[in-house]
């Protein structure tokens, strides 16, 4: 309940500047306009607008996510004006930028639920009152590691790139793991302790009058762990915001919006915990040839009047080269022929179709031979019997 409980401090909605009530689709919008604004790539050495990205990104990572949002929001409405405060309450993160990767939040955990390991201060106060006997808490359960924040990425790419797949380069500026003590915390050739006074719980107890309170750990910020001889680099945190470039292996047939997931390469977590995942979001710029259905490659051809009509073999562009489609006689405009497998590739094996839609191509001008051949088409044409309005408009 770690990050929960800093919750209680923030306000996730005015750092993006929407209403509490906002859709997914402004909270998205928002948070874009402001990382572009305040990403330290566009303020170098600028400590203000790289704190204020830190707010922004924690704050979308909340609220993009529906789960961790109504989680937010119950937090924040259960605590409202000052309700069910007790003891020292609940302290923040200490200075250190802390983000959501972490534990899970239950409204049940405030009156302490049957049987759990991991219920909040309140599970021993109503435990008492009524009788319940206090909550036992296991160390691991009140001192789990606190995970990174995911992290949200975006890139471009050609038509071709995401039906075949490709590998980019994305640079990333975000909290990564300290190289110094890795991760730790402590300074090189010293580890962190578990803290005497909760004995690694993370949480302490104390009587008032006829009720029993758990409360955070003022000694340990309820980590459970102290460092003595923190690192030089981090100040204790494990973790520093830095630049790094990560390659990203892009698979075939990705579609234009879809989002890839990258696991571990996301925010690193406090003291050496695990990191996050990065989520890949990719654009698909259109192409002036193909366009897709699934994995079914489309294409128009182009053909003249002749080969409509007395056939021909024509090479049609695919992904990787060319194809040669057979054009049966009399094919009328508009017609779609089928190439098996030389559409766009599956992740299952294989591929999807080509399918090619002729379209007949006026010449702008011809000739006098070709005029005359036309004429001489014309009148044969029409002695054959054939009429393009038979029907039409009957």
């Amino acid at each position: 309940m770690a990050p929960q409980r800093e919750w209680l401090e923030k306000d996730f909605y005015k750092d993006l500047g929407v209403a509490s009530d906002a859709s997914s689709d402004e909270i998205r919008k928002a948070y874009r306009k402001l990382a572009r604004e305040l990403h330290p790539d566009a303020n170098p050495n600028d400590s203000a607008a790289e704190e204020r990205f830190k707010r922004v990104s924690e704050a979308h990572s909340v609220l993009a996510d529906a789960e961790k949002r109504k989680e937010y929001d119950e937090t924040r409405a259960a605590f409202a004006g000052g309700r069910f405060r007790g003891g020292g309450g609940f302290p923040g993160g200490g200075g250190t930028y802390t983000t959501t990767g972490g534990g899970d939040f239950n409204i049940g955990d405030l009156f302490g639920n049957a049987g759990s390991g991991d219920a909040g201060g309140f599970g021993d106060l109503f435990g008492d009152l009524f009788g319940g006997g206090r909550s036992t808490r296991s160390t691991t359960a009140s001192n789990r590691p606190r995970r990174g924040n995911d992290l949200e990425s975006e890139t471009t790419l050609s038509f071709r790139d995401a039906a075949l797949g490709t590998t980019v380069g994305l640079s990333l500026t975000s909290p990564s793991p300290c190289t110094k003590c890795h991760g730790s915390g402590a300074k090189p050739g010293t580890s962190p302790r578990v803290c005497p006074t909760c004995n690694g719980s993370g949480f302490v107890s104390r009587n008032q009058g006829a009720f029993g309170f758990s409360e955070p750990c003022q000694d340990c910020q309820g980590t459970g762990s102290r460092i003595d001889d923190p690192c030089d680099d981090c100040n204790g945190s494990g973790v520093l915001v830095r630049s790094r470039t990560i390659n990203v292996r892009i698979p075939a047939g990705v579609e234009d919006g879809q989002r890839i997931r990258l696991a571990g390469q996301g925010e690193a977590g406090m003291r050496g915990a695990p990191s996050g995942d990065l989520y890949v979001v990719v654009h698909v710029r259109a192409d002036k040839i193909f366009t897709r259905t699934g994995n079914d490659l489309k294409v128009q051809l182009p053909l003249s009047i002749s080969e409509m009509v007395l056939g021909a073999t024509v090479s049609v562009p695919t992904l990787d080269g060319t194809v040669g489609v057979k054009i049966p006689a009399n094919t009328a405009d508009g017609r779609t022929l089928r190439v098996r497998g030389r559409g766009v590739p599956k992740r299952s094996g294989g591929a999807g179709d080509l399918l090619v839609t002729v379209k007949v191509a006026v010449p702008p001008k011809l000739d006098d031979e070709a005029v005359e051949a036309m004429k001489k088409y014309a009148e044969a044409e029409k002695a054959s019997g054939f009429d393009p309005r038979a029907g039409w408009g009957a």
